[in-house]
């Protein structure tokens, strides 16, 4: 069975290779890279810091005080965050709600957070940790940036009916991929695989174009690859 993934390339390996553990082929049709932005770190004095991607270690890297606290949203990116040299780090359940309600559970609200993210990201955990009146400053220091069209590898293979899943991790990420899709002349080759996704926010851009939606039962890898199995 052919899957195709659409994360960033060293993400994508990543999850290829779990994927081959379970028995299925991966085909790498990465939408996004990601790079540092080149913004520099804000200055001031931080209760805590939040992470939501294991794609901010590199710029946490930067940062001198490694005893300040960490909320990663799951346990990869608390990982990554631990193999940059911080000790203290608090990790939520996957998802940015389950985060916003760990910081609420453990710092009082004149807490002075700073979240490092990326230049395209949700307004969550930010809005609701503001609206509990804590202070965030966010730190754009890296993004993902859009491939200028899907590889040759992935449009062959979509063609040729191959794909039996795709998978897809975030919202902007399916709507390159739709994006990318359309100007390739393969949307009705997208109508022959399952779409699995980690949230229904992730599914809504597909499921607007018709097509073949499942949305896993938590927001985790783990729960996205347990879909293949049914």
């Amino acid at each position: 069975m052919h899957v195709l993934v659409t994360r960033a390339p060293a993400d994508a390996a990543r999850t290829a290779t779990e994927l081959e553990a379970l028995g299925f082929q991966a085909v790498l049709a990465p939408v996004t890279r990601i790079v540092a932005t080149g913004v520099t770190p804000p200055t001031g004095l931080w209760s805590a810091l939040i992470v939501t991607s294991l794609h901010a270690a590199e710029a946490l890297s930067l940062l001198p005080d490694r005893s300040i606290p960490v909320f990663a949203v799951g346990p990869r990116t608390a990982e990554a965050v631990r193999e940059v040299g911080f000790a203290h780090i608090r990790i939520a359940e996957g998802d940015a709600i389950s985060l916003s309600a760990l910081i609420r559970g453990q710092l009082a609200p004149a807490a002075s957070l700073l979240h490092i993210t990326a230049r395209h990201h949700k307004e969550e955990p930010a809005a609701s940790l503001r609206a509990a009146g804590y202070s965030v400053t966010l730190w754009e220091a890296y993004e993902a940036e859009a491939v200028e069209s899907l590889p040759a590898t992935g449009k062959d293979a979509l063609r040729a009916g191959r794909i039996a899943a795709v998978l897809h991790y975030s919202r902007r990420s399916a709507e390159l991929f739709l994006g990318l899709a359309t100007d390739a002349d393969l949307i009705a080759s997208l109508r022959a695989a399952q779409h699995l996704c980690l949230s229904d926010d992730v599914a809504e851009p597909l499921r607007a174009m018709d097509l073949q939606v499942r949305v896993a039962s938590t927001p985790d890898e783990p729960a996205l690859l347990r879909l293949l199995a049914r």
